[in-house]
């Protein structure tokens, strides 16, 4: 379980294919705060720590990345020099700073608009007819593993929506999200109260 608080960004600098893709992460995280087992959330995605090295500061760790994983997440994510948002799993005790997040994407979306306003970047994000319900103003999604709170929704005729989000320059700057461009894809994650709330509603009909 995660909060969608990145913690730091990693970059891939390896990739191995053995059936699943292995892959070698380069963090500034304590390698010996890193347990092998233990949850890191990449940009999104809940991966398995199966190894790691190094020294503080510059730690590495390494994960496999199933083939139904890759159909699931931005299309070459996976590739060498990819930077990757990263959280370490949600403990007993500490803050929730942002909501829960499970660490499974729930589909992929395309940025449809991303320019500065104001001081922050406005950023407006397409998904599909099958996910556009999930989707409410001043409810929480996440982008990329990054916990964002929708400012607005507009519904299109062919059932998806364009929803509007707000990057301030802190989370511009500690996440990838200030790079994102017109036309690039991030991993989504709709908010599981919505998936239950959804899910009620149609046992009731």
């Amino acid at each position: 379980m995660f909060t969608g608080i990145v913690s730091a960004i990693g970059t891939i600098e390896d990739v191995r294919e053995g059936g699943d893709l292995r892959l070698k992460v380069a963090c500034p995280y304590d390698p010996a705060q890193i347990a092998i087992g233990a949850s890191i959330a990449c940009s999104g995605v809940c991966l398995t720590v199966v190894e790691r090295g190094g020294e503080p500061g510059k730690a590495w760790f390494a994960v496999d990345v199933s083939g139904e994983t890759v159909s699931r997440t931005v299309r070459g994510m996976w590739s060498k020099g990819r930077r990757l948002n990263l959280e370490t799993a949600l403990r007993l005790g500490d803050e929730l700073g942002g909501h829960i997040v499970t660490g499974h994407v729930d589909t992929v979306g395309e940025v449809r608009l991303a320019r500065p306003e104001g001081g922050s970047t406005l950023i407006a994000i397409r998904t599909s007819a099958a996910f556009a319900p999930f989707v409410a103003p001043k409810g929480s999604i996440t982008v990329d593993g990054v916990s964002l709170t929708v400012n607005d929704v507009r519904d299109r005729d062919d059932g998806a929506c364009d929803f509007l989000l707000n990057v301030i320059p802190h989370t511009a700057e500690v996440t990838t999200l200030g790079a994102l461009a017109e036309g690039d894809q991030v991993n989504l994650e709709i908010d599981v109260l919505a998936r239950y709330l959804k899910r009620m509603q149609s046992l009731q009909r």
